[in-house]
Formats: structure tokens, sequence, C-alpha cells
């Protein structure tokens, strides 16, 4: 398809530390291919981790971006998006075709690659992506309300919510979240959505302030009472149980509070060797569940509902970032563990950084 700009500027990876800002020839769709123009990208910790001592997974030199939300600029064959529309990219691209895929359990494609890690990605100001990983936040409930900056939320907000419904955590049931970080955070949303009854743990109280906004039932900061001591004083027994900060001492405090029966959620990857007391865990008739990615048909048009369900995101993502601020702005302040958000927005069409925007649309 012709007419879309032949260049965009991008923030490509090429090896650790070496984050370049440049120009990279735009691809113009092939079948079944969507041309994004990029609206807004979210950072991550993976985007962090690449940068700092990659290749971990990605394939260099890459556009990083897996969190972005844009319009279609333009079409390949066989695709039925509308030009201009909303869409929010999950970025898992699967291969739709194995065991994993016809189950619809597209995370677990045999051939599973991600957008901003093996293939470029949103850091862009047009990337070229699947139509199996967008969806047309016009067909979902208040999606179409919801503004630009809001809508990069949606690809981590979707893993939160398939976390959730891996779990089974269910209305009137009790849960435990540990670490109320990015993901941390829209796991709270997500929980307390499903209307169960939600603690969250951290060991700072301006996130545990966050959470309750979130929809926490009540919070508890680590360095004093032990989280089966609090649930003993809350009257509660809980079911679920998610570890997210990925510390070996947050893993250990989820598995001193467990009662038998129940179901553990092990969200943050640990770096090291776990010690797996089997024998005790098979006693005490534990659920470890396992959660990686989403799937996109299922979660993300969640995720998008859900980010409308709330009416302001300005203390997730208040202010968003030019490209040229990727590397000192965004990834350096991940890594020191000083990032001064939750959730760090780039705009690739801004040239300096702006306040995000998360006002409500109509008409």
């Amino acid at each position: 398809m012709s007419g879309h700009p032949l260049t965009t500027t991008a923030a490509v990876l090429y090896g650790p530390d070496d984050l370049r800002v440049e120009s990279r020839p735009v691809r113009s769709p092939g079948p079944g291919e969507v041309l994004v123009r990029v609206a807004v990208c979210g950072v991550c910790g993976s985007d962090a981790t690449e940068y700092s001592r990659g290749p971990v997974l990605t394939v260099l030199p890459v556009t990083l971006g897996h969190e972005f939300a844009g319009t279609v600029e333009a079409v390949g064959e066989g695709v039925d998006l509308p030009i201009g529309a909303a869409v929010v990219c999950g970025a898992g691209i699967s291969c739709g075709r194995c065991k994993s895929c016809r189950a619809g359990r597209t995370n677990l494609c045999r051939v599973y690659r991600t957008a901003g890690l093996q293939v470029d990605g949103g850091l862009a100001g047009f990337a070229t992506v699947p139509a199996s990983t967008l969806w047309d936040v016009s067909t979902l409930d208040g999606g179409a309300s919801l503004a630009a900056d809001t809508l990069g939320l949606a690809q981590p907000m979707a893993i939160a919510v398939h976390a959730v419904a891996r779990s089974g955590l269910s209305r009137g049931q009790d849960a435990v979240i540990v670490g109320i970080g990015g993901i941390g955070a829209f796991i709270v949303h997500a929980a307390a959505a499903t209307g169960a009854r939600v603690l969250a743990v951290d060991r700072s109280s301006e996130r545990l302030d966050l959470a309750r906004s979130l929809g926490a039932t009540a919070v508890l900061e680590t360095g004093g009472t032990s989280i089966r001591d609090t649930l003993s004083s809350l009257g509660w027994e809980a079911d679920v149980l998610f570890e997210v900060s990925g510390s070996t001492a947050g893993l250990e405090a989820v598995l001193a509070a467990a009662d038998p029966g129940a179901t553990i959620v092990p969200v943050g990857i640990q770096r090291g060797d776990v010690p797996v007391p089997l024998g005790a865990w098979t006693l005490r008739e534990y659920t470890i569940v396992g959660t990686v990615a989403h799937a996109i048909a299922d979660d993300l048009p969640r995720a998008v509902e859900l980010l409308a369900a709330r009416e302001d995101w300005t203390d997730i993502a208040a202010e968003v970032l030019p490209l040229s601020h990727v590397a000192e702005g965004a990834l350096r302040p991940m890594l020191d563990g000083a990032s001064r958000q939750v959730k760090t927005l780039i705009d690739p069409w801004a040239d300096q950084p702006r306040p995000a925007d998360h006002a409500r649309r109509t008409g």
C-alpha cells in the first residue's frame, strides 16, 4: 500500500547501553498486517533489562516498544480494520495453528514472538504489525472515550487481566498482592474488579496509597506485621496470593502466609534458583499457577474495559516523554529504582516532555 511516509524516527537497540534514536524505513504492511501511526508507547522492565544487559530476548538491532496505541495508517490484504481506527497493540505474535493457538492460548505459541523484542515495535512514529495483535477500541465498552495516553496502558493491564484469570479469583474471595509496581498496580485493579477483597503489600507507602485508589480493601507496609498476622487481624483467609515483586523475600512472605488449599501465582520472575519444598506443598495442596504475557483475544479487550472503568489514570502515568528521553528519562531511572511514575509513556511525535492526557472523549 502506498501513500504512507517512507521513514520514521525510532528508538533502536543495538546492544547494552547502545540505544539510538534514528531514522528507519517504514515497512509497508503485507497480507494480514497493519501500519500503525503510534500515538504513545509505554516502557517496561523488559525494555530496561534488554538495554542494560541484552540481548536476553531481543533479536538485535530492534526498535523497542511493546506497549503501544495509535491509529490505523494503512492495511495489507485481508485486513478489514478501517483507516483511522484507534487501536491498541497486544504485541504478541502467534502462528494461529499450533495446539496452544487452537486452544486460544496464543501466548504459549510454539513460535511466539513479540513486537518490540524480536521484531520492530512501537517506540517509533510508525510500526507495522500483524492485525492479530491489534484491537479496535471502538468495539469495546467505553473504549472509544479513552484518550491515547490511557490506551497506552492497555498492554500491561492485559498482563494483569491474564494473571487474575489464570488464578481463578472470583467474587467473595480474598487475595494478597505483594509488590505494587507497574504490573502489581494493574493486578490490584483487575483483582478488585472481580469482586474479591484485596490486601496490597509493598515497602512504599506511596504505592500503597495508589493501591487503595485502585481498589485495594486493605494495605500492608512491609517491615512490620507479617502478612499472615495481618490477614488474621482482618478476619480473612487468602484464597489467592500473587507474588509480583520477583524478590526472594516476597516469595518467602507469600509462602509463609499461604494456608492449605491456597493458590499461589508467582507473577514476578525469580532470578535465582528457588528451593522447592515439594513435599510440604503437596501436603498443603497448594495450586501453583504460572502466568506469562497475555492472550490477546481474551485479555486485551477486558483490559480496555478496565481502563474505562476508572475515571483518571494520572496517578499511574502523569508525564509523557519524547523519544530522545527514552534512555535517560525512562530506562536508566527504571534500572536505578528511581522512576518518578509507575508507568513511563513515550510520545514519538513530541519534542519535549508533556503532561499526560487522560481526559475522556465525547461524541
